[in-house]
């Protein structure tokens, strides 16, 4: 049976992308695959979703972003303190 990837990738200090993929790894591990590829002076952290079911996948990338987006606006109101 066909696969289906989606790929998030999100680009900033390399300090943020750990916190942030930590703030999605406990969610459901096995669910999605990451890496944080060092650039020179930040960081890329992305983050790979497969599965042969469209709608399995949309959801899994919409509970991802919806915590990355939690966890970044966090990080935002901490760094502003």
């Amino acid at each position: 049976m066909a696969s289906t990837e989606a790929e998030i990738v999100w680009n900033g200090p390399k300090w943020r992308a750990e916190l942030l993929l930590s703030a999605i790894s406990p969610d459901d591990p096995k669910s999605f695959s990451s890496e944080i590829i060092d650039l020179d002076g930040s960081a890329e952290l992305k983050i790979k979703v497969t599965s042969t079911n469209l709608k399995s996948i949309r959801s899994t990338i919409d509970d991802i972003l919806v915590c990355l987006s939690a966890a970044n606006t966090s990080l935002d109101v901490i760094e502003k303190k």
